[in-house]
């Protein structure tokens, strides 16, 4: 397996590096079919977070699969343990998923939010306030996959990143399943079941929640679609 030790801001020290080499074999241990690690560390700057200046962000690629954890201490050795905690309790359970699915696994069940197509008069306030801020005009630039931009809204500090990510539509619990393996509280996707956009989420222990997007026009179309 390949590691590869980058740092941002910072000069990698061989007993940072020597640490690491170390300590990958709890990585091959759980996913012995790993091809590269890349581990990252930066440090921040800003006094005031002196406890969690130092950050590691690891990244595991195994065949198609990619997997991420990062954590942040006051040193690089302790951010180090706690990212590679969070990365082997990853890599168990994507391996352990992929045992289930194996074995005809149940997906998990989730909370489907219902949606309530909003009412003439919360659109035009919705409209009223998007038309006052205008992020959307900030960003209104035409994306190509993989292609992303940021710009300030007006003279305010918002900043915003737009990125257009080309996926194929998948299943909800495909989708719980991209979630857990790139350590994010949500993730979006659409739907193949519906083709809606839909999120994802993380609730608390092992409980998730999904929310789906549809228009009131698309709404009622269906609606009449089964009236026909």
């Amino acid at each position: 397996m390949d590691i590869v030790i980058t740092g941002r801001h910072i000069q990698i020290k061989q007993k940072f590096r020597d640490v690491v080499e170390s300590k990958m074999n709890r990585v091959t241990a759980i996913a012995p079919d790993a091809q590269r690690v890349q581990v990252v560390l930066s440090h921040e700057g800003n006094p005031r977070l002196h406890d969690t200046a130092m950050r590691v962000e690891l990244t595991v690629i195994a065949g198609s699969t990619v997997i991420r954890a990062e954590a942040s201490s006051l040193d690089e050795i302790s951010a180090l343990d706690l990212a590679l905690d969070k990365l082997t309790l990853r890599l168990r359970r994507a391996r352990d998923r992929r045992k289930d699915h194996r074995k005809n696994y149940t997906p998990v069940p989730v909370d489907a939010g219902e949606f309530v197509p909003p009412s003439e008069e919360e659109e035009d306030i919705m409209g009223a306030a998007a038309d006052a801020n205008s992020p959307a005009a900030a960003v209104a630039s035409d994306l190509g996959p993989g292609e992303s931009i940021e710009v300030h809204v007006g003279d305010t500090p918002i900043v915003i990143r737009r990125k257009l990510h080309v996926a194929e539509p998948m299943s909800i619990d495909e989708a719980l399943y991209e979630m857990e393996l790139i350590g994010h509280d949500f993730f979006l996707f659409v739907n193949k079941d519906t083709m809606r956009p839909s999120v994802v989420y993380h609730r608390h222990g092992w409980s998730y929640g999904v929310f789906e997007i549809d228009t009131p026009e698309n709404i009622k179309k269906a609606e009449e679609a089964k009236k026909a």
